[in-house]
């Protein structure tokens, strides 16, 4: 047998394939509603007894099998064998023979399962509960043949099956909600509930209305919507939806919904539109393949929704454009609420994360002299470009009488590449002008052009004659010197000219293209611009990174950090490795809770992208607290940016904003990180940071924390903040 098969890890990983075939049958690896829906499952105990079955030899095939234990764990290969186990003992009076069905059952799901992983998957499309229909159909197709099979008559006596389970309670519990008035419709979107899991119940359909509006508010607003859209569809049409049979009643609507309306897609307006739209597409491939299906003697179940929704996701990814409107959900985080919360946030957070670093092509504090649309030269295919200068503390570019290039200040300095790249064209033959004068036949003077990437070229020109550096098909680097700036080609005085074009040529239009990090001076204050186009007259930089800041935010996988707790309801020593998991996504872990911490850094920026565990943790606050940090000091400035609300908000604060958040976001958790102190500019042995959390709804103040962060010469020394009235400090542990 294989070596740590009984682990804890793997063990842990058994149980939650176990209860999360469960919770998947609605999209869901929801603890809580994973219970009720067990629970629910065993109101007819033979049938509960079969799917159990089913789910523990699928669970045990996939890691027998050495099948990838994430996925498992989620419950991807079980839901499916789940309800097939249900089906099967719903079906047949339970006996041996049942038994072994089921097993065979379940493993023919399994099998299944995964070949269409395989088979359809690679077009980034999910197999639903296809497996379910198919291996269900072949069973019931076979076992008409066999005789040791007896159907079962366990639904004409309910009470008795309740009353094994549960006595005399569990059957007044039932008959009681059997007997209130409750109105036709909503009876009925019970009873669709129930028949997902085979069952015909009223009771049932509340405990998993309950459980879905405690796993997902949306969810649950979604059902609503797609069954109350096809009873309304069924009602128009002169059908009626209470006299389908009840094996595939309103859950194909059900399912429907909360698939393409917030699982699938991220939820939003159109999302809902597009439910709606599609629903009575579902009722009209629900009665159509039913009449089809009688004469094969077979249910259809949850057909209609398998075809409607891989359909609309399939026709989406042949979009010519993406639409944040309309979003696929790339990461699955297994919550309507938590896809469209972290959607909102990346998308303003990342949305310029895949495009390349460009930077400014200098050191020190520069001035635009034209921008973009600029006064002189910047016009029609020619507009996004930049001029460069350098002004003195007066405003003015040049000493003495300014009638020479030498008396400019930029004259002479350094051209730095704007981000890593190749050269592609060098010109190094022309003559500096005469200050005023022109050089109209060689408009860009001496120039270099980079490529960076693919239709992503840089071009700086007017540099110095004789000053470059490179040669044509060399390698830079970000901040390698390439010339100096000049005074040569189209200049009056001397400047640097940059831009990004697509096409590697001189003379090649501008592309309108953001630097990606940047500091904007004004007077005595700084700010930091992340993605944005610098505008004329604005003083801009480079980040200069601080030491102190760069070693305290640039963390190494295989690092350990330890620190001592203060001032908790109890001293501890909390511990967190730096690791990558196998999507070379870096992560902090702590030993201590379990919890995760994401993390992205260059060498500007260090930033939080997620996190997993428990919010009680240290290395949460930790989270919270050093959300985002620009790896340059400069004092007063203030960072700003904000957090996933699924994230910074308790679920019992957030849970009345989820039922509008598709259409409405009233509740924002905002971050704000202050460059405090730092003990000398030039040679530094201390930096303070102090950050802040705060969460508003309808723009008050529910909540705020205070963070302080303090980094010194052998990096993170202290991060503390206040809870509970308690200020809590970590200290960094001695090496």
């Amino acid at each position: 047998m294989q070596e740590g098969r009984f682990s804890k890890e793997n063990t842990g990983y058994f149980l939650s394939s176990v209860l999360n075939s469960y919770s998947q049958v609605f999209f869901s690896v929801h603890r809580p509603f994973a219970v009720i829906i067990l629970l629910v499952s065993f109101f007819d105990i033979y049938a509960g007894l079969s799917g159990l079955l089913a789910v523990l030899v699928t669970s045990s095939a996939a890691f027998v099998l050495n099948l990838h234990k994430p996925t498992t764990a989620k419950g991807f290969y079980g839901f499916n064998s789940l309800l097939v186990g249900l089906g099967i003992g719903i079906y047949y009076a339970f006996s041996w023979q049942t038994i072994l069905m089921v097993v065979l059952a379940s493993l023919f799901t399994f099998f299944i399962s995964v070949s269409m992983q395989g088979i359809i998957g690679k077009y980034n499309l999910p197999y639903l509960s296809i497996p379910f229909i198919l291996a269900l159909w072949v069973f019931i197709t076979a076992t008409r043949s066999f005789d040791a099979l007896g159907i079962s008559e366990r639904g004409i006596y309910t009470l008795n099956d309740l009353y094994q389970m549960g006595g005399s309670r569990l059957v007044n519990i039932h008959e009681y909600f059997n007997s209130i008035p409750i109105p036709k419709i909503f009876s009925t979107y019970f009873i669709s509930l129930s028949a997902i899991l085979f069952q015909y119940s009223v009771l049932s359909g509340i405990l998993l209305s309950i459980g879905l509006l405690i796993y997902s508010r949306i969810g649950f607003t979604l059902s609503l919507v797609g069954f109350f859209v096809a009873y309304l569809f069924y009602d128009l049409i002169g059908a009626h939806i209470t006299q389908v049979d009840y094996s595939y009643i309103g859950f194909n609507y059900i399912l429907t919904a909360i698939a393409l309306g917030g699982y699938f897609i991220i939820p939003s307006v159109r999302s809902y539109l597009w439910v709606s739209v599609l629903i009575p597409l579902v009722a009209i491939l629900t009665i159509s393949l039913h009449t089809i299906f009688l004469e094969l003697k077979l249910p259809v179940y949850s057909l209609p929704f398998n075809i409607v929704v891989l359909l609309f996701i399939y026709v989406l990814k042949f979009r010519s454009e993406y639409s944040y409107s309309l979003a696929e959900v790339y990461y699955q985080y297994n919550s309507p609420e938590k896809n469209l919360y972290i959607f909102l946030n990346n998308a303003e957070r990342f949305r310029y994360k895949f495009l390349r670093q460009i930077k400014l092509p200098f050191y020190g504090i520069w001035s635009v002299s034209q921008g973009h649309n600029g006064s002189y030269t910047h016009k029609g295919e020619w507009r996004h470009a930049w001029d460069f200068v350098i002004l003195d503390k007066e405003g003015k570019q040049f000493k003495n009488s300014g009638d020479f290039p030498e008396d400019y200040f930029c004259y002479g300095k350094p051209v730095i590449a704007p981000d890593n790249g190749t050269v592609e064209k060098v010109i190094d033959n022309i003559e500096d002008n005469i200050i005023g004068e022109v050089n109209l036949k060689s408009n860009w003077g001496n120039t270099i052009i980079l490529k960076h990437d693919d239709n992503i070229y840089t071009k700086l020109s007017h540099l110095e004659p004789g000053s470059i550096k490179v040669s044509e098909g060399e390698t830079v680097k970000y901040g390698q010197v390439l010339a100096s700036c000049g005074n040569t080609g189209r200049s009056p005085y001397p400047h640097l000219h940059f831009q990004v074009q697509e096409f590697p040529f001189i003379g090649s239009a501008t592309m309108d293209y953001p630097i990606s990090n940047y500091v904007l001076h004004e007077g005595k204050s700084f700010s930091f611009q992340t993605h944005k186009r610098p505008q004329e007259n604005q003083q801009v930089s480079n980040v200069e990174v601080n030491d102190l800041l760069s070693q305290a935010f640039h963390f190494t996988p295989g690092e350990i950090l330890r620190f001592d707790v203060t001032g908790s309801e109890k001293t501890e020593t909390v511990s967190w490795e730096v690791k990558v998991n196998p999507y070379n996504e870096t992560y902090l872990e702590c030993s201590n809770s379990g919890a995760i911490a994401y993390f992205d850094q260059d060498e500007n920026q260090f930033y939080f992208t997620y996190f997993e565990g428990k919010k009680s943790s240290m290395l949460y606050y930790f989270f919270l607290g050093s959300y985002r940090i620009q790896k340059g000091f400069y004092q007063d400035l203030e960072l700003k940016d904000r957090y996933p609300l699924s994230l910074a908000y308790p679920v019992q604060i957030r849970c009345f904003h989820d039922f509008i958040s598709p259409f409405v976001r009233l509740a924002s958790a905002n971050f704000t990180l202050k460059y405090k102190t730092i003990d000398d500019y030039m040679s530094p042995s201390s930096v303070i940071l102090e950050s802040e959390m705060k969460n508003q709804l309808a723009g008050r103040t529910l909540n705020t924390i205070s963070f302080k962060i303090k980094t010194g010469t052998r990096g993170l020394d202290e991060f503390s903040f206040s809870k509970k009235g308690m200020e809590i400090k970590l200290n960094r542990c001695e090496d």
